[in-house]
């Protein structure tokens, strides 16, 4: 789940990291009164769930509340690579010496998280990587032990080298440390974490995603979910306990066990098309789950042909089945339907199927085939 920058300056500030004043606005009403309020220059930052807002114009600069007023205008509204700006985050503008990155994730070949720090700070970082992957420092953090103190430093004397700006920042890459464990994120990142003439360590972005996982010990952190930014499929996939990711290709793909649906997708790949998504009914038994993964995949004007493939163990063949019928008879869907069904009661499958003329194969690459050929 992604989260806004304001939000993740709430948490951020929550474990003592330093953030510059702010506040969030609906209006430019509101956007003149927090300016005002603030009282000194501040920056109108477009509050979207996708990156290169400053590229596409929604992050300004503003000399005076007047301003931020005009700007907020031509900000709120804005449509960035699809998502509309609904809501701007008014925050004061700091003098900026240096920029810096710092940043966690989950590794998970290694099983670990990992922090980053770099003092390219500012841009991508996947940009770093790949043109001076010097200048990126990564440790690896035990989660038994946690990150300590003098691995902080270390990571911080590799961004700064005097010693007292190193000191702030250390404590900040432990601050970042803390609140990403503690919220069961994903990816926790400060780009950039500034110095200011003044010597101060200021992280004046924030970028958090949480891990779904971990939101059902985390209700406050699930509130913050907006599903304005959300895919309206993925969000009623949610809803109805599947496990959705929406693609680009043609071949709608409904598979039980997320091992089979990478399988089945590579699969696609390799006879030369391409999946229009991830879909993972999962290991129930329910025809229900069927209709609702078919209702999802109907929605997707790139889809050309639907592929069903389903290997019963725990899902018995014949309530997929079931379920598929009950499907095609309520929603008539526009696009073919190719099934294999292998595994607990396959033959009752087929049989079921027969009320609505699919025959169902055994073979992964047969029904993957015919599937391409079909949407062609």
């Amino acid at each position: 789940m992604k989260i806004h920058e304001y939000q993740a300056k709430e948490i951020f500030r929550k474990f003592g990291m330093p953030i510059p004043d702010g506040e969030i606005a609906t209006s430019d009403n509101e956007v003149g009164k927090i300016a005002a309020r603030i009282g000194k220059p501040v920056m109108v930052k477009a509050q979207v769930h996708v990156g290169g807002r400053g590229k596409a114009g929604g992050i300004k600069y503003a000399k005076d509340a007047h301003q931020a007023w005009e700007l907020s205008q031509q900000i709120l509204g804005m449509n960035i690579k699809g998502c509309i700006v609904r809501k701007v985050l008014i925050t004061e503008a700091v003098e900026i010496a240096s920029e810096a990155y710092i940043g966690m994730i989950i590794d998970r070949a290694a099983k670990m998280p990992v922090m980053m720090v770099s003092p390219a700070g500012g841009i991508d970082i996947e940009e770093v990587a790949a043109t001076t992957p010097e200048k990126i420092m990564k440790l690896h953090v035990n989660p038994m032990l946690g990150l300590q103190n003098y691995q902080a430093m270390n990571l911080a004397r590799f961004i700064y080298g005097d010693i007292k700006t190193a000191r702030k920042a250390a404590q900040v890459i432990m601050q970042l440390y803390r609140a990403f464990m503690h919220i069961d994120a994903s990816l926790a990142e400060v780009n950039p974490l500034i110095t200011t003439p003044q010597g101060e360590v200021i992280a004046i972005d924030a970028k958090i995603n949480i891990d779904d996982n971990g939101l059902f010990r985390r209700p406050e952190i699930e509130a913050m979910r907006d599903l304005n930014e959300e895919d309206p499929s993925e969000t009623q996939a949610k809803d109805a306990g599947l496990s959705f990711v929406k693609l680009d290709g043609s071949i709608g793909c409904i598979v039980n066990g997320a091992g089979l649906a990478m399988a089945t997708m590579d699969t696609v790949k390799h006879f030369g098309a391409e999946p229009a998504n991830f879909l993972d009914i999962g290991g129930s038994s329910n025809p229900e789950k069927v209709i609702n993964a078919m209702k999802i995949i109907l929605k997707d004007s790139n889809v050309k042909a639907i592929l069903f493939n389903i290997f019963g163990g725990i899902t018995r063949c014949d309530d997929v089945a079931n379920g598929i019928v009950t499907a095609v008879k309520e929603l008539k869907p526009p696009v073919p339907i190719v099934v294999r069904l292998t595994g607990t009661n396959e033959d009752m499958g087929r049989r079921i199927l027969e009320e609505v003329n699919l025959v169902a194969t055994s073979s992964m690459e047969d029904v993957v085939k015919k599937a391409i050929e079909l949407a062609a």
